[in-house]
Formats: C-alpha cells, structure tokens, sequence
C-alpha cells in the first residue's frame, strides 16, 4: 500500500528548515489567534465591567453574570480564529492546502470523519448510560430548552472548528514535520502526543485532579488519534474522533472542573479521574479495533520507514 500522508511532506536534505519553519508558524498560529480571538473578550469586558477594572473583570468572567453559553462562544472563539490562522500560514510559507495537510492528496474521505464521529459517540453514550446506571445520585438533570438549543448550536457551529484546529496542528502539520525530520513513524505518533498533552496542562481539570492523573489522559488521547492518523494514511478519523467527543462533553456532561463549563444536559457532582482515564484507554482499544475492521489497517505500517515514493508529490518548503 502507498503511503501518502506523511510522505508527502518528505523534503530532501531540508529538514532542519522544514522544522524550524513549522515550529515558527505552529507559534504564531497560537499568538496570533489568541490576540485576534481575546478582542471580544476585551470588548464585552469593557461593555460590562461597570467601573471595575477590565482585567479584574476577566479574571472572574464566571460570576460576570454573562449566559454559560456566551462564556462558552468566547473561550472557544479563539481556537476558531487559529483553524483559519494556522491555513493561512501554512498556505503562505510552504503553499499547502487543506486537503494536504489531511492526508497529502486532494481529497477529503469525508466518509471516514464521520464514522471516526460515530464510533466515538456511540462509545461515549454507552459510557455514559453505564455510569448513570451504576451511580444515578452523582448525576442532576439540568435541561432547560431555551439554553440547550442554543448550546447544540453553537456546538455544532463552533466545536468543529477547534477541534479540526488542533487534528490539523498535532496529528497533520506537526506530524508530517516530524516524519520529514526523523523518517520513523514511531517518532511521529510519540512527539505530537506529548505536545498535545503538555499543552492541555493548563485546563482546569489538572488543577482539580492533579497532573500526574491528568497529563497521562490527555497524551494518551493524543495517541489514539495519532495512531489512527497513522494506520489511515490521513487525519480524518481523527478529526470525526476529537469533535465527536468535546462535542459530547459540551452537551450532555458538564462538572466544575471541566474544561468546557456549559448548560449541559446534566450535571455531575463526582468525577473519578481514574476511572476516566481507564475510559479512556478501553475507548482507544475498542474503537482502534473497529477501524482495523472496517478499513484492513496494517499494525507492520508502523516500522515501515517513511519514504518518498513516485506519486506522492514530494513538496517543497517555501
């Protein structure tokens, strides 16, 4: 089978380059985004602060009495800018597209993002029921039509966006730089997962349950992803994945530490973060076995090195 994704960043003697140019644009991407994302934040601040400070206001949005679903719009909106920001970059330093950061072709397998979407989703509703059956106290309903509808709105309108974000930094562009770097697919799936999960230290849940519970989990979802990035040629199982599940989170379960405080469907008062990273882990297992059902996924792909091949179109950096 011919590889396309990560050979189509292969780039000759030039992986130093390569490398440093990804690690410039991945950080203005982020800087420029939450610049442009923060304005506004700092408008409604300003709006609403009511003779306070601006920066006293921000550093308790939570009481500022602005809707869950308005705080959720504005904690999201930045990692919406950084989807365009970061093509933007990437189109004007190395002339990439879209399609091939996805999977180094120019066609989206859009039929694999929404079975990635639906394994995850059947999961985590299976996950769910199971745990409202074994422990119903820990959970309030708190449905309330006139939040929910806009909530699954904005979900629907706004999650995607951050997630493919992220699918498009890790697992696609940061992916590809590595493979170009090292060649070896094992580097691929191992440096974008500990990035992933470094960068999600600062989420509330780490401060409530500790680093040592919460780093593993994170990494460890980067690594599912980037393991199906890799068996699939290509993100898209991926991306169907991680908007699958924060869009779950944002609409059926939400607790005080989460990271995504909306009017979810329900309330939990418990978390066992050990329990979740155990979900987590049999979540991979089980949904990484579907796909090798369904797509004939080779494990041996893993140790093959990553190399230029006659129709892969090997790019050059800009």
């Amino acid at each position: 089978m011919t590889m396309k994704h990560l050979e189509f960043a292969l780039n000759g003697d030039k992986r130093i380059k390569l490398f440093v140019v990804s690690v410039i644009v991945l950080v203005l991407s982020f800087v420029i985004a939450s610049l442009v994302g923060s304005i506004p934040i700092a408008l409604v601040a300003k709006a609403l602060a009511n003779g306070q400070s601006v920066d006293a206001y921000l550093s308790d949005m939570a009481s500022s009495g602005l809707s869950q679903n308005m705080l959720f719009a504005l904690m999201v909106l930045p990692l919406v800018f950084a989807f365009f920001v970061l093509l933007f970059l990437i189109k004007a330093f190395h002339k990439w597209s879209f399609t091939q950061i996805v999977n180094g072709t120019n066609k989206i397998r859009w039929n694999h993002v929404w079975v990635g979407a639906g394994v995850w989703a059947a999961l985590s509703i299976i996950s769910l029921a199971v745990e409202y059956m074994l422990h119903p106290a820990d959970f309030t309903l708190q449905f309330d039509i006139s939040t929910f509808i806009p909530l699954v709105l904005l979900s629907l309108i706004l999650l995607p966006f951050q997630t493919s974000f992220e699918e498009l930094a890790f697992r696609g562009y940061l992916a590809q730089t590595v493979g170009n770097l090292t060649r070896n697919r094992w580097w691929v799936l191992i440096i974008p997962s500990l990035v992933f999960g470094l960068l999600h230290i600062s989420n509330p849940e780490v401060a409530e349950f500790g680093i040592a519970l919460m780093l593993p989990q994170y990494i460890i979802m980067g690594a599912i992803m980037g393991l199906t990035s890799i068996l699939d040629d290509g993100i898209e199982v991926a991306l169907g994945i991680h908007a699958a599940n924060n869009i779950f989170a944002s609409l059926f379960i939400t607790h005080s530490s989460s990271a995504l405080q909306t009017p979810a469907l329900f309330s939990v008062a418990d978390i066992d973060p050990v329990g979740s990273l155990i979900s987590t882990v049999l979540f991979g297992v089980v949904s990484i076995a579907v796909f090798h059902k369904l797509y004939g996924w080779k494990f041996s792909v893993m140790n093959r090195r990553i190399e230029e091949v006659a129709d892969t179109g090997s790019c050059q950096a800009q």
